[in-house]
């Protein structure tokens, strides 16, 4: 079965985080929008599964995963589903629920970074909130990035297990799909807030290395370095505006 996911084909954004762990598995998918018109996929596909008339259930808006008969929105959501699929969450409930408990709280981060840029709404260019930006942008760089990653570092640290190698994982012994969005959500700081972000980096040392050990993943590897992986840009939710980072 070949998942379909429906995602903006020029940005990351919250696309991202589910391309990560259909990437890491080694699971068959098309990145519908990013495809041929000619073959029923690009743009107006995408649209189209989010504009169906037909679905009693509409998603609100992308990314959305169709696998079958299942239509399935919200990228927390769609990773509770896609893990234990592809093997990228522990077999127990308790897992489970851990995962998609960080899992909600990566996306709370996210959430935070777009609105560093966007802080009067979303409906609004940044260059018309500048002024506003600053103050959301100064506030994120000193006192949300350390809570987030300091949280993160202390849910590695309390983790009684670890890999083969003596590494840390958020969430059991091996690699999770929560470990994939600590990545994301690093990879996104470092592009957006590169000052602020290593400064908090060098307080995280094992978020800091999970990222790097994530990165040299080998399904994952080949993935950071193909043409699949859109470039980080002013487009997306990780915006490099050097006037917000100090």
């Amino acid at each position: 079965m070949t998942y379909q996911l429906h995602y903006w084909p020029n940005i990351q954004g919250r696309g991202e985080f589910v391309r990560l762990a259909l990437e890491a598995a080694g699971a068959s998918y098309t990145d519908v929008a990013r495809g041929d018109p000619a073959d029923e996929q690009g743009l107006p596909a995408m649209l189209h599964c989010v504009q169906d008339a037909s679905l009693t259930r509409p998603p609100l808006a992308c990314p959305v995963l169709v696998d079958g008969k299942q239509v399935i929105a919200q990228t927390a959501t769609i990773l509770l589903y896609l893990a234990p699929r592809l093997k990228l969450v522990g077999a127990s409930e308790a897992d489970r629920l851990w995962a998609h408990q960080i899992q909600l709280t990566i996306l709370d981060a996210v959430d935070e970074a777009h609105n560093t840029h966007h802080p009067l709404g979303s409906g609004l260019y940044y260059e018309d909130q500048k002024p506003a930006a600053r103050v959301a942008a100064q506030a994120f760089r000193t006192q949300r990035i350390p809570k987030y990653l300091n949280w993160l570092e202390t849910v590695l640290a309390r983790n009684p297990k670890a890999d083969k190698q003596g590494g840390k994982h958020l969430v059991g012994a091996r690699l999770s799909y929560v470990d994939l969005s600590l990545f994301q959500l690093v990879e996104g700081l470092l592009y957006a807030f590169p000052k602020a972000t290593k400064r908090a980096l060098k307080k995280t040392p094992l978020v800091l290395a999970l990222r790097e050990r994530v990165a040299q993943q080998r399904r994952v590897a080949a993935y950071l370095g193909s043409e699949r992986r859109i470039p980080f840009n002013e487009d997306g939710i990780f915006r490099r505006y050097p006037e917000l980072d100090a």
